[in-house]
């Protein structure tokens, strides 16, 4: 990659595949990460926070300023995640806890502030339900002025994981995802299509599992946890997860791409929190009926190239 660093932006429900993607974001020469905003997901806000910044202090990061969100959906009650991520959101490594702090102002301010004032149009990278992006489209509208993209982690085309059709992310939250999608901005969809196909093989894992470097050993641990097979092997693969949608902003050739129409479902019921991706070549007996609406293009990801995210990963975290 050439030419000046990304200015990026992560919205994070940290998580452990969240936290492997902070891990590259701090390490990749192409990102400018300007500061990173935590929202109630995968665990509470609070232990989101903490998880953050045990990151960043086990990673040697700068100092990169970090804001408490969202403690609960615009709508829904909160729905954590910790039988998949472990009671403290990070496979209960029992890291020490972080000396580093939250700053004082609350994330939608900490998001308009740092947006507006790059001298670049910021990337977004939002890896966590929407609340505090809708939050932030909402209540300053005028920021989109400054954002290059949204590269989001979540949807999916085919099968959900939170319900059979609806992804954790936009199914936690699902009318800030759809607030989301008309933000007015180019936004990439990295769906579950895609997300659960990035695995790190298990020699890869062991290796890092070992590293004399204590970050390295983190993110062996966390790739360990994120065991697709769940199999008890002493060298499982691990699942990069989040960590794909980075991937995606400083190497989008390496995902497939369709520009499609995507809602999300708001009914109650089993299909609330889907993507609708609408990939039909022509129009239906619904639109030819009742007409035609207008829906939100987005590029949605639907193949990737596993073998090289891999590689842009690991190289990356062992620079």
């Amino acid at each position: 990659m050439t030419g000046q660093p990304i200015p990026v932006i992560i919205d994070c429900d940290t998580g452990v595949d969240d936290a492997l993607a902070l891990l590259f974001a701090v390490r990749h020469p192409g990102i400018d990460l300007r500061a990173i905003t935590c929202v109630a997901g995968n665990t509470d806000v609070d232990g989101v926070v903490r998880n953050t910044l045990t990151v960043l202090e086990q990673a040697g990061a700068p100092e990169i300023p970090v804001a408490r969100g969202a403690e609960r959906p615009l709508i829904e009650a909160v729905r954590t995640a910790r039988h998949v991520h472990g009671e403290d959101g990070m496979a209960d490594l029992g890291l020490p806890a972080p000396s580093r702090t939250a700053v004082d102002v609350d994330a939608v301010t900490l998001l308009r502030r740092e947006i507006l004032a790059s001298p670049r149009p910021v990337t977004l990278v939002p890896t966590a339900p929407l609340t505090n992006i809708a939050l932030l489209l909402r209540t300053h509208p005028e920021v989109v002025r400054n954002i290059e993209r949204i590269v989001f982690m979540g949807g999916a085309v085919a099968t959900g994981n939170a319900t059979p059709v609806a992804e954790f992310n936009v199914w936690h939250d699902p009318e800030a995802a759809a607030i989301l999608l008309t933000a007015g901005v180019p936004i990439t969809m990295y769906g579950l299509d895609v997300f659960k196909r990035v695995l790190v093989p298990a020699a890869d894992v062991q290796r890092l599992r070992t590293s004399a470097e204590a970050s390295l050993r983190m993110a062996g641990e966390l790739l360990a946890h994120r065991d697709p097979g769940a199999s008890g092997d002493p060298t499982p693969t691990g699942g990069l997860g989040d960590a794909g949608a980075v991937c995606a902003v400083v190497d989008p050739a390496g995902i497939r791409t369709e520009l499609l129409p995507v809602e999300v479902n708001l009914s109650p019921g089993p299909g609330r929190g889907q993507t609708i991706v609408d990939r039909r070549p022509r129009p239906g007996e619904a639109e030819i009926h009742e007409g035609t609406r207008e829906q939100p293009l987005v590029d949605v990801a639907l193949d990737v190239d596993v073998e090289r995210y891999v590689k842009l990963y690991l190289s990356t975290v062992e620079r």
